[in-house]
């Protein structure tokens, strides 16, 4: 695991955006794992604008979202497939039926977990994987005390997820889902390559449990310590509760050196 300590949100989304168009060089028809929240944002904002430059094109490549609420209306504003088009897919150039989801509308949310996971798994699996932790250490929606090795599954969203997932609710709880498909653990852990994104001070507690706490059921995103490519990056104040920031700065800077 390595650990960047940038300025803001926006240092934050141009040095992701480099590992994403570098990859992209390498391997024009890679696999994009993408979250949503408010904290990828800014980076799909930047993949758009170098798409418009023509410095990336998502022509070759295929995307599987994180999860997907279970309970709301296909066409729901919030519901993440949409969210994904929204912000990145109708944005740029990728071709028709690209981009993946949970099927969380098909009556048997257990098949299409099933389902979504071979999916995956046909496709050759993740390239790069973005994500970002909830306050309570979840990554995807695996909650605290599931298992570590869990595949794409039905999972509970605790009151904490709900509550703070309600701002994309007018601030009402209960029109927050208690039930979504998440990717599991196990699944996430088969990506080549991580990129966490952690921003606010809402999430230090968190980070300071992901970089520097044992791994734990506990913390869900711990499981990350055990990826041999994952790549955080924090802005100041999600790194505030840190106890060896200076020794990450030095080790981040001294990364960049050519060799």
């Amino acid at each position: 695991m390595r650990i960047a300590i940038l300025p803001d949100a926006a240092a934050i989304a141009g040095l992701a955006a480099d590992r994403i168009e570098a990859l992209y060089r390498r391997k024009p028809a890679f696999v994009l794992g993408l979250a949503t929240g408010s904290t990828p944002l800014p980076l799909y904002a930047e993949l758009v604008e170098r798409h418009k430059a023509g410095r990336i094109s998502f022509a070759e490549v295929s995307s599987y979202n994180l999860d997907e609420y279970v309970g709301l209306p296909r066409d729901h504003v919030e519901g993440y497939s949409n969210f994904i088009h929204r912000h990145l897919v109708d944005l740029v150039d990728f071709r028709e039926g690209a981009a993946h989801g949970p099927d969380a509308w098909t009556g048997d949310s257990h098949a299409a977990a099933a389902a979504y996971d071979a999916a995956i798994r046909e496709a050759g699996g993740i390239d790069l994987q973005v994500l970002g932790i909830g306050s309570d250490g979840h990554i995807g929606f695996n909650e605290p005390a599931g298992s570590l090795t869990s595949r794409t599954h039905v999972g509970v969203l605790t009151e904490q997820t709900r509550r703070d997932n309600s701002r994309f609710f007018d601030g009402d709880i209960d029109a927050v889902p208690t039930h979504c498909i998440t990717q599991g653990l196990g699944t996430i852990m088969e990506a080549r390559e991580n990129l966490m994104i952690c921003t606010g001070e809402g999430k230090a507690e968190a980070v300071r449990e992901l970089v520097e706490g044992p791994v734990s059921q506990r913390w869900p995103a711990t499981i990350l310590q055990m990826h041999p490519n994952t790549v955080v990056f924090l802005d100041e104040a999600a790194a505030s509760r840190l106890e060896m920031k200076d020794f990450y700065r030095e080790v981040w800077e001294k990364e960049q050196l050519p060799l």
